[in-house]
């Protein structure tokens, strides 16, 4: 018999099994005593540490940011109902803050209906955020940040109104599906009679432990996607993601700014290119994210590399990785952190999937402005991809114990 324990698990069931089968007055001899240690030493095991990982919700900055992408997402947008005002944000924030503080630490929430009353937090996070809107239904237009200054229109845009923007923002992830639909559903019932949802969008990562060891993580067109990510080591991470706390308005310290994009991949169209095209639209190899300049994944891209002709870049002039590089725009970076989606098929029968492009900067007049407008104009992949929705969100630092995601605005 294996040594193993999965094997002598099933084994100890194989007996049991075959102990019944002989007849019930055989396991009466045994008495109660025997049955009761046989069920004990029945006990499964923990699948997986999945379920037990916790983040705080309390901190400098609000979670969610930095944090590696969760499994499972939503990004929902809700407007403050008539008559709310500051006030009734205020309790909204105070309501919502002290949910995902129970919620992330693997506590009942106030109210809960116990979706996910046998899951552990899974590595839970809520992330709130206010639009431009917010400011004026709050009477706190004085206070709204420069930064929050509307977006410019792209020429490859074809935004849907009614699926962008919003008063409030939340971003929820989690590595467990019903953890996140439990906090979604929390979070919704809590609004009821203050605010309502504007928009709501459901994306996914890869799960973690589907790959031997940590990679970077492949998106629907199935390139290595998020290489080239600030890193929190970099030396200028914090001053490129978020504000300083020396930083206008004060209350944003801590904070950062949210764009949020619902990009749709034509994916039929792509998938019928070569693996060599597809290589050459995005600058890397596709099975390990290689520069096409040579290296490993995360060798950085050699721009001025020449082919063996001599006349041709190893990087196209039009490749995504050229065009979006930080020395192409100026040193322009920002903290992307999004995710998957598919929304089942359209009416012609191509797929509605593509990315929830989720972006983080200190200041998106700097970081991602500059980027889309030169991706815009010469990136061999917007041929691909259709921009059909957009957001941008103030999001401010976290709140320290006792306190609630917003109030040095709401309360000042």
């Amino acid at each position: 018999m294996t040594n193993d324990p999965i094997h002598r698990h099933i084994s100890r069931r194989r007996l049991l099994g075959t102990a019944g089968a002989a007849g019930a007055a055989g396991l009466a001899v045994g008495g109660a005593s025997a049955v009761a240690a046989n069920a004990a030493r029945d006990e499964p095991a923990a699948l997986a540490s999945v379920g037990a990982a916790r983040l705080p919700f309390h901190g400098v900055h609000q979670a969610g940011i930095v944090t590696a992408p969760q499994a499972h997402g939503h990004l929902v947008a809700f407007d403050l109902a008539a008559g709310a005002g500051r006030g009734g944000a205020a309790a909204l924030l105070r309501r919502w803050s002290a949910a995902a503080e129970a919620m992330t630490a693997g506590r009942a929430p106030a109210g809960d209906d116990q979706i996910a009353l046998d899951a552990g937090p899974s590595s839970l996070t809520v992330t709130f955020g206010f639009g431009r809107s917010f400011f004026a239904r709050t009477g706190l237009r004085a206070r709204m940040p420069e930064a929050l200054a509307p977006l410019p229109a792209f020429s490859a845009d074809a935004l849907d109104p009614r699926r962008g923007e919003g008063d409030l923002w939340i971003q929820i992830g989690a590595d467990d599906p019903l953890v996140a639909f439990h906090a979604l559903r929390v979070l919704q019932k809590q609004a009821a009679g203050t605010a309502a949802p504007r928009w709501q969008m459901n994306g996914f990562n890869r799960a973690p432990g589907a790959t031997a060891v940590p990679r970077t993580t492949r998106n629907l067109m199935g390139q290595i996607d998020g290489t080239n990510n600030p890193k929190p080591s970099d030396p200028d991470f914090g001053q490129r993601v978020f504000v300083p706390s020396s930083g206008e308005p004060e209350w944003m310290a801590g904070g950062s700014y949210a764009v949020v994009r619902r990009i749709r991949m034509l994916l039929d169209t792509w998938d019928h290119l070569s693996v060599e095209r597809q290589e050459r639209v995005i600058g890397r190899r596709k099975s390990d994210g290689a520069p096409l300049s040579g290296g490993t994944e995360t060798t950085k891209p050699d721009l001025n590399r020449i082919e063996a002709d001599g006349r041709t870049f190893a990087i196209a002039a039009d490749a995504h990785v050229r065009v979006a590089a930080p020395e192409s725009n100026g040193g322009a970076a920002m903290l992307r952190r999004g995710f998957s989606y598919h929304d089942g098929f359209r009416d012609d029968g191509a797929p509605d999937a593509g990315l929830l492009f989720v972006a983080w900067q200190a200041d998106p007049l700097t970081g991602f402005v500059p980027v889309q407008r030169k991706l815009d104009r010469g990136d061999g992949l917007s041929r691909f991809l259709r921009h059909e929705a957009s957001g941008l969100f103030a999001v401010p630092g976290g709140a320290a114990p006792g306190e609630y995601v917003g109030q040095r605005l709401l309360e000042a």
